[in-house]
Parts: C-alpha cells; sequence; structure tokens
C-alpha cells in the first residue's frame, strides 16, 4: 500500500496541496479531518466541545489504522502528537509542508472554524514551537512553503516523490 501522508501546522497547506498531488499522481485523496466529522456526523470543533480532544485523537489513531487504499492524505495539524501515529504514517511517505510562523499567522487570519486557533497568540506560537520537531522527525521529505504558489509546492513534493 502506498500512503504519503502531508503533515505540518494548521494552515500550512496540507489539504489544499495533498488535492493537487493527488491530481498529478495516480492516488486518491483524503482530507482526514473531514473523513473523520463525516464518520462522526459532526463538526471537530463540536467534538472538541463535546467529548474533548483525546477523543479526537482517538479518531485519528483509529483512521490511520484502517486506512487500506493507496491515497494522498492531508493529515491533521496535530496528527503528530501521538507516537503510535508517527510509527503508522512510517509505512507511508512522510511529506511535511514547513511554514514559517509568520506564514502561519498570515493564512488564519480570521479563522473561526479551527477549535485550537483560538485564544491568545503566545498560546498559538507555543503550540507551534511545541510540534516542530515532532514534524521534522516524523518527515520523510521537508518542503519550505513560504512564498510559494500552491503549483510550486506541489511541483516539488511530485519530483521529491520519484
Amino acid at each position: 500500500m502506498i500512503v504519503i501522508f502531508l503533515i505540518g501546522f494548521m494552515g500550512s497547506g496540507k489539504s489544499t496541496i495533498a488535492k493537487m498531488v493527488s491530481e498529478k499522481t495516480s492516488y486518491s485523496y483524503i482530507e482526514m479531518d473531514e473523513a473523520i466529522e463525516e464518520a462522526e456526523g459532526m463538526k471537530i470543533r463540536d467534538m472538541f466541545a463535546l467529548k474533548g480532544e483525546q477523543y479526537f485523537r482517538d479518531k485519528e489513531t483509529e483512521f490511520l489504522k484502517n486506512l487500506k487504499e493507496e491515497v494522498v492524505l492531508s493529515t491533521g495539524g496535530g496528527v503528530i502528537l501521538r507516537e503510535e501515529n508517527r510509527e503508522l504514517m512510517q509505512e507511508g511517505t512522510v511529506v511535511y509542508l514547513k511554514a514559517e510562523w509568520e506564514t502561519i499567522v498570515e493564512r488564519l487570519a480570521g479563522d473561526t472554524d479551527r477549535p485550537l486557533w483560538k485564544g491568545d497568540v503566545s498560546e498559538k506560537k507555543k503550540r507551534f514551537d511545541e510540534r516542530l520537531s515532532l514534524y521534522e522527525q516524523t518527515a520523510d521529505i521537508v518542503i519550505h512553503v513560504d512564498q510559494k504558489t500552491p503549483e510550486k509546492i506541489t511541483e516539488e513534493v511530485v519530483s521529491r516523490l520519484k
């Protein structure tokens, strides 16, 4: 089974790039968060509010364990928090879309849909910093996304996969 996992902080472009990589390869595309929302019949923000972050993280692990098809998978930004998830993703190719903090802030300005993007800036920056080394450790390929078009990023991903 061939799976291309796109990882990175929220706002790094995982969904956009996964969709475009899927179009340039023979693999289908799955947006992990959307698939979990569909399976659970509720939005992630509602899962966080009603059942807690732990519940959602369990659903991410369950999703990865049940992955059976050749796919380009846009993961949630926090999927790398669990060692088990990082190990599961090692069965495929992990592409880290690395964005600088300033890029993330710019892209997510005005975003009210992400439960972990609410709150004060220092809290968000701390979360960003805490995840950086996990993204680096998990990645087979690192693509810097700052100041690049989605087309350019996709080109880089596809050429590095070959």
